[in-house]
């Protein structure tokens, strides 16, 4: 984030209250109400967490104990028998919204499907019996490679239905990338389809899973399910491991009752970036996760029975599985699913699919918003986006410029919006606006959800003062917490518990972001301080881009730094120095930028290759990514450098840049 940015931010004071007329018919209605539920939680978390799951949960058999808290490992009710399939459809059959819609799907090419929840239930039963006709089984890895399509939705489902763990994989990431994951989560089964639509191209989906399998490089994966999508042609292994989605599913019973599985079952693992070149496996287990995405869904969106609810997320990132998936159908809404993204020859699609179907919820990014107003307000005005009630972000801290944009044209002055904080490891949103109690600041998230201890503490874990920069720490355990880095509990404790050392046997949980607390005691998140970039709300370790670019045989050595991007929040910057042999030139920038794409998808390209013939270090050789960062950013280099080793390497930087 520039220093204009903050500045405008921290200068921020505009505030706006709730209409008594949203107040009166929301979930939480006044300000009074919410203080009375954080007031609750944080004096009794374990009653008020246990009251909430009985109320609003199915459980096959009542939990022993409430929260095994052995820092920095949780169990959230322990010997519970649960399973979230049943809960997001079963229990919705016996009432009255068995021939509500569920699923509302758009695909790109302007075709549109809804599926009822007598319908979906059916669909997952047959499709979780097609899994175990291929050998799946309680415990096993499903890995699901796909486009937004409804089959994306019923696969994760029916994994949950029969206790079988999923990862997803964004669609968007190259053969190398699913091959890593596939291999780390020992995934036993892969769900894809021939291919997607993507901003008027095929994505060919099914020839990247072949080629990430190619020579035995997946070797767990068994058997691979392809959905007809596009209808290219591509190459199936019949008869061995390769089936169509369409030849098995219908021919399965739709009889597979919910497997009880224990609240701390594994239900997903979702891979995210880190500050290391591994991606970390994000553990959710089933309870908890069941829990928090359900009520973060009801209160924050405020969910009505008649509401359409739109999440224009990916499922292959956390807030599909959370605020798509398993949080708005565990409450019975409706939820749409949306296959396109805002293109150049339809520019506004997004308002399209609102007008067409009356969303009344509308959760977004603040990159599309901000490409929204490039394109200008008379795209959105052609539109009628009256059944609009409630407008969200999520992803990136949103600008107030932005801000304001969104309330004004999309929301037409009339709609809260919920500004969210939080993480593919903290499973739900963490800190919020509740839209009929609490009053919004452009930019700002507000305030905790109710039974989140948040705090803005030093690196010795002591709180900062009023409008004092820090780190967004959590002082207490939730449900919804991830629970391990899959195959590495010390990655898990060093990376997010050990990074503020305990006192006393306290643990706090360390976000990684750096935030503020202003005098209302409103967040304001201020982004990433350790080495992951979120470019357009993907967050993308340097280090993994890093390993792409080290890998090409022209490189020696590379280092990545984000630097402010209107639109997209940041872009990448390369600094890179040449192997011998080996000159600088615009066709070799291109040949890399590709390579990166090729390593891990295009999301990492970088935007900028810079050259070097070295780069900046400490005397004891680590790269000074800080200095970096400036020199991207076009600023003065700022801060200590009296451990610079070469000063004459930051000088041919700066010349160069």
């Amino acid at each position: 984030m520039s220093e204009s940015t903050i500045e405008s931010i921290l200068q921020e004071k505009r505030l706006f209250q709730p209409a008594a007329e949203f107040s009166q018919k929301a979930q939480i209605k006044s300000l009074e109400d919410y203080q009375q539920l954080y007031d609750r939680a944080k004096a009794d978390p374990e009653k008020f967490w246990a009251e909430l799951a009985e109320q609003e949960l199915h459980w096959f058999q009542k939990w022993d104990q409430v929260l095994d808290w052995q820092p920095p490992f949780a169990k959230w009710f322990v010997g519970g028998k649960i399973n979230i399939s049943y809960n997001c459809l079963d229990r919705h059959l016996t009432t009255w919204r068995r021939n509500k819609a569920a699923l509302i799907w758009e695909g790109e090419p302007g075709d549109s499907r809804t599926l009822t929840y007598a319908q979906l239930h059916r669909e997952v039963c047959q499709f979780a019996n097609a899994l175990k006709h291929l050998g799946v089984e309680k415990g096993d890895r499903v890995g699901i490679y796909m486009p937004m399509i409804p089959e994306a939705a019923i696969a994760m489902l029916a994994c949950a239905r029969i206790g079988a763990a999923h990862t997803v994989v964004f669609g968007g990431f190259s053969a190398e990338a699913l091959r890593d994951r596939l291999v780390d989560g020992q995934v036993k089964v892969v769900v894809t389809a021939d291919g997607g639509w993507r901003k008027d191209a095929i994505v060919p989906l099914k020839t990247q899973v072949d080629k990430a399998l190619a020579d035995g490089a997946a070797p767990s994966v068994e058997n691979v399910l392809v959905v007809r999508r596009t209808g290219q042609e591509i190459p199936m292994q019949l008869g061995g491991r390769d089936h169509w989605w369409h030849e098995l599913q219908p021919q399965m019973s739709a009889d597979c009752p919910a497997e009880p599985m224990d609240s701390e079952d594994l239900l997903f693992v979702l891979y995210t970036s880190g500050s290391t070149g591994k991606p970390k496996g994000v553990v959710h287990t089933t309870g908890g996760y069941n829990l928090y995405t359900h009520m973060t869904t009801k209160w924050i969106f405020d969910l009505q029975d008649t509401d359409v609810y739109w999440c224009t997320a990916d499922v292959g990132w956390i807030t599909g599985h959370s605020y798509i998936v398993y949080g708005p159908l565990s409450n019975g809404a409706t939820t749409l699913m949306y296959e396109g993204a805002p293109r150049a020859s339809n520019p506004g699609c997004f308002w399209d699919v609102i007008q067409k179907h009356g969303v009344n919820v509308f959760y977004t990014a603040p990159t599309a918003i901000r490409a929204f107003i490039k394109m200008g307000e008379d795209i959105p005005k052609a539109r009628d986006l009256s059944s609009l009630r409630l407008l969200g972000t999520v992803g990136e801290p949103i600008n107030p410029e932005a801000w304001m944009w969104y309330h004004r044209v999309i929301g037409g002055e009339r709609c809260p919006i919920v500004d969210t904080w939080w993480q593919t490891e903290t499973g739900g949103i963490m800190i919020t606006p509740l839209p009929g109690a609490i009053a919004t600041k452009p930019g700002s998230a507000t305030l905790p959800f109710p039974g989140i201890l948040a705090d803005v503490v030093n690196l010795e874990g002591e709180s900062v003062g009023t409008n004092q920069g820090g780190y967004l720490a959590v002082r207490h355990p939730w449900p919804g917490m991830m629970r391990t880095v899959y195959g590495d509990p010390d990655r898990f404790r060093k990376t997010y518990w050990e990074h503020i050392p305990p006192k006393d046997g306290k643990y706090i949980y360390f976000a990684g972001d750096g935030a503020r607390r202003d005098e209302d005691g409103y967040y304001w998140v201020m982004g990433r301080v350790d080495d992951v970039i979120n470019v357009a709300g993907h967050r993308l370790g340097t280090m993994e881009i890093e390993s792409a670019l080290v890998s090409h045989p022209a490189v020696a050595e590379a280092a990545v730094v984000g630097k402010p991007d209107e639109l997209k929040g940041q872009d990448i910057v390369a600094f890179v120095t040449l192997e011998g042999g080996h000159t600088g030139s615009d066709a070799l920038k291109a040949e890399l930028k590709q390579h990166v794409g090729q390593e891990i998808g295009a999301i990492a390209r970088p935007g900028d290759i810079r050259f070097a013939d070295a780069l900046p270090k400490t005397r004891s050789g680590k790269i000074m990514r800080r200095l970096l960062r400036d020199l991207a950013s076009g600023n003065a280099v700022s801060g200590d450098t009296s451990t610079l080793e070469d000063r004459n390497v930051l000088e041919a930087l700066r010349d160069e840049g």
